[in-house]
């Protein structure tokens, strides 16, 4: 395991008589594992000796607990400076990754069984309902929201929350199941007294198919490590639901916790190295009945959000007023990206795309093995185009919903192999943008450029020794609560979902023939 040298040039305190940095518990000179191991017996009140107990409360808040072990990972990880830094704000304060953050989540009686009624009339409901309280507390702090919408999400993995079809609330004696929650904490009321730091809305997901507690997380994590700015935030959080009349709040135990792609999620990456408009109009494009596979222009399944259960291959999230012209701007998008000779499609994507972007974003794709994906499967991605202009705008291919990755593999498409799988033939033909893309040389090797780079050893970004290390530090900040009441998903199990073909794929053993991140190496190597 790779381990932070701490240099003699770093600001260095004096704990009990050695010299440390923060983060350094057992004094020897590094940030590793057994420093989250002492400041794990530092809580249990088993400390070695007066130092290591003094040494542990690393986030010098006068007490040693769960956020001093998250901050020694997160030094150790390199994603904290050991020198102490401003408390974060905004959206970096809700997905502070060096904290473990609690939410707890009051509703009625009557409106947690007007939701049981909604999904027994309509399982794909998208109506919410309002929960009374929505606590978020983060290093001890909590903020309360009164009055916010929850509702249901989910698409195959949606479910009832509670019981059978027909039955309502069960006090004491309830049969409670994960499910994934949308949170919108100013659906009722329009100020910022209703937001946390400016933040409206959070995915709460359970791990459905991820024994592992790390594949999404994962993903997005090496996204925004990869430079691949428009990955949403993800970050794990522990979970709690209070229902009216019950005799204790309901533990659903470890969630992973999700920024929306959204009009707030353009806001947030609205400065010149960015998107530079927030305005523009974003598309949500998954497979329902045919694959969103920027094929058909003239026959595919348009909509807008309009707030019910119907799903639709490409539905409008923004600028839903404006309905028809912005179908017609992706329209035309379609028919340039599908009818443009070679030399003059060369020309014109790279007008209205930042290819390298979109190489990089597809390049990683490719190296967690998201086979559900626009190549593959045309799933699973979002389209902003940052203008209303017909044809003035830039185009993005945002990446989402990334369960299905890291060796949980599935015969589709063209695919049977998420890790062995050749990255230059990952997709149909049938979907143009990727292939129209690789067949010019220049594109192809800035490609591959990015797939070598991703498990290269010296990048530290998907080495199997990088990965294997970041995982396990996210499973000693979540280990000690992932039991939780629904007596779902108790414990982390390093494997892919059940349903895949592939279960023999592994993250943590470092066998080259099951580790998933060295199959991948090895595939990409083979690549020309």
């Amino acid at each position: 395991m790779k381990r932070i040298l701490l240099l003699a040039t770093m600001m260095a305190m004096t704990v009990a008589g050695w010299a440390a940095v923060r983060g350094d518990v057992d004094g020897n000179g590094t940030v590793d594992v057994a420093d989250v191991n002492a400041v794990i017996n530092a809580m249990l009140g088993r400390a070695a000796d007066d130092q290591s107990q003094a040494a542990s409360d690393v986030t010098g808040d006068g007490q040693v607990d769960v956020a001093d072990v998250n901050m020694v990972i997160n030094i150790m990880l390199g994603k904290v400076d050991p020198e102490p830094q401003p408390e974060p704000t905004g959206y970096d304060y809700v997905w502070d990754t060096t904290t473990l953050p609690e939410i707890h989540i009051t509703v009625s009686l009557a409106e947690w069984n007007r939701l049981l009624q909604l999904y027994d009339d309509d399982p794909g409901t998208a109506e919410y309902i309002m929960a009374d309280k929505f606590d978020f507390v983060h290093k001890g702090e909590t903020t309360r929201v009164n009055d916010c919408g929850v509702r249901i999400k989910g698409n195959t993995s949606r479910r009832r929350p509670e019981g059978e079809r027909g039955q309502m609330h069960q006090a004491g004696q309830t049969d409670w199941h994960h499910f994934h929650l949308g949170i919108n904490l100013r659906k009722y009321n329009k100020d910022e007294e209703h937001t946390i730091q400016g933040v409206r809305k959070l995915h709460l997901k359970w791990f459905k198919d991820d024994a592992a507690y790390a594949r999404e997380l994962f993903c997005f994590d090496l996204f925004r490590r990869a430079g691949v700015w428009t990955a949403p935030r993800s970050h794990y959080c522990r979970l709690w639901l209070n229902i009216e009349g019950d005799p204790d709040e309901t533990y659903y135990g470890i969630y992973e916790m999700n920024e929306p792609v959204d009009e707030n999620y353009l806001k947030q990456r609205n400065g010149e190295q960015h998107f530079g408009s927030h305005q523009g109009n974003l598309w949500k494009c998954k497979y329902v009945g045919r694959p969103a596979s920027l094929t058909d222009p003239y026959n595919a399944d348009y909509w807008y959000d309009d707030d019910t259960s119907s799903d639709h291959t490409y539905t409008l999230q923004t600028n839903t007023k404006n309905f028809d012209e912005a179908k017609a701007q992706l329209i035309d998008f379609q028919l340039k990206l599908n009818g443009k000779s070679r030399e003059s499609f060369y020309t014109w994507i790279n007008q209205v795309c930042d290819v390298d972007l979109l190489l990089r974003t597809y390049a990683v794709s490719v190296a967690v093995g998201m086979w559900d994906d626009y190549w593959n499967n045309g799933n699973n991605y979002y389209l902003y185009f940052t203008t209303e202009d017909l044809l003035d705008y830039k185009v993005y291919l945002l990446p989402y919903d990334y369960d299905n990755s890291l060796g949980t593999s599935l015969q589709c498409g063209v695919q049977s192999d998420a890790g062995r799988q050749n990255p230059l033939q990952w997709g149909q033909d049938g979907n143009p943008l990727i292939r129209r893309l690789l067949e010019y040389d220049d594109f192809k090797a800035k490609y591959l450029q990015y797939l070598h780079e991703l498990v290269d050893p010296e990048s530290g970004l998907m080495h199997y020794l990088d990965a294997k290390q970041r995982i396990e530090a996210w499973h000693q900040m979540i280990a000690p609560y992932v039991a939780n009441d629904t007596g779902e998903d108790m414990e982390i199990l390093d494997q892919p979902a059940w349903w895949g073909n592939h279960s023999e794929y592994r993250l943590l053993d470092t066998d080259p023939n099951v580790n998933f991140f060295r199959v991948k190496a090895a595939s990409i190597a083979t690549a020309r």
